[in-house]
């Protein structure tokens, strides 16, 4: 498998989630147009994927015997952590995000800025020394981020939600670091599809006493059929068959080949953001976007 080229079949796949995961930015951005709060659209998203998930591992259960469904009681804690690095607390900052600096922005932080850190990370913590080519691309990838930030600033006239929500999504790769991190040794325990559904049930779950805080369970009876549809789309093709895709293909083509397609995410984002929201992209971040990808090719090509 590993010499032989990715087939049309599996390269459509990757196709379709790219479209999916890279829309998902968009939606948010029509769904808080609609008047939802971030908190709102992460808790009505997240409690119907998990019901999903749930209902496909009693599926998996039933066509398959042997399918494990418990975890250890000292793995609990673990999965707690990444329902909160992965989902809870990660949506509620990416969504607030995209609501203060715009769809594309937040894409680039998550999509590109995210296999720099996971690196960069994974070394700090194994001891591995970090070549020259690996510190320029962090480098660039960090002079990426700042002209990111510094034109968002400059094209609003200062306006400090630009600011603060583009610095706010700089949390969200650091989020997404940590959960892939500590996540990788669990799913080599269990299956990983039964991992996620885990993790996105109990971030669910976890995600209801924000809403309650914030008072937004009352939004449901004011969200549109298109609202629906939108939070449809989240839950099920963007979390259910997203990551049903995402496992299909690393399981039948390498990791590096599926996964360099996620990097196409950004330039979706934008091409969603300008036809369905008319969202302007400014040339900081064109310009900040190559950047950082030339910073992700620099410190994760081997």
């Amino acid at each position: 498998m590993a010499g032989r080229p990715i087939s049309p079949f599996n390269a459509f796949l990757m196709l379709c989630l790219i479209t999916f995961w890279g829309s998902s930015f968009v939606v948010v951005k029509q769904l808080l147009g609609e008047g939802l709060t971030p908190v709102s659209i992460a808790t009505f998203r997240f409690l119907l994927a998990g019901t999903f998930f749930l209902a496909t591992l009693f599926l998996k259960k039933a066509r398959e015997h042997g399918y494990r469904l418990l975890v250890e009681k000292a793995d609990v804690k673990v999965l707690v952590f990444l329902a909160l690095s992965g989902v809870t607390l990660f949506f509620i900052v990416q969504y607030t995000g995209i609501s203060m600096a715009g769809a594309s922005a937040a894409s680039i932080m998550v999509c590109l800025l995210s296999p720099v850190l996971i690196t960069v990370f994974s070394m700090w913590l194994f001891g591995e020394r970090l070549r020259r080519r690996q510190v320029a691309g962090i480098g660039v990838a960090a002079l990426g981020t700042l002209a990111i930030v510094a034109g968002d600033v400059f094209a609003s006239g200062g306006n400090s939600v630009f600011l603060l929500g583009t610095l706010l999504l700089l949390l969200t790769p650091l989020m997404w670091a940590g959960y892939t991190i500590v996540g990788k040794k669990i799913m080599e325990k269990y299956d990983p599809f039964l991992v996620v559904a885990y993790v996105t049930i109990l971030g669910g779950l976890l995600l209801v006493p924000f809403s309650l805080a914030e008072n937004s369970f009352h939004l449901i009876a004011t969200v549109s059929l298109q609202g629906w549809l939108l939070i449809m789309f989240l839950a099920f093709t963007c979390s259910l068959l997203g990551y049903y895709i995402w496992f299909y293909a690393v399981k039948h083509v390498k990791a590096a080949v599926a996964s360099s397609f996620l990097f196409a995410e950004p330039l979706v984002t934008a091409l969603f953001a300008i036809t369905f929201v008319g969202e302007q992209i400014t040339v900081s971040v064109v310009a900040g976007g190559l950047l950082v990808f030339v910073g992700v090719v620099l410190v994760t090509w081997k």
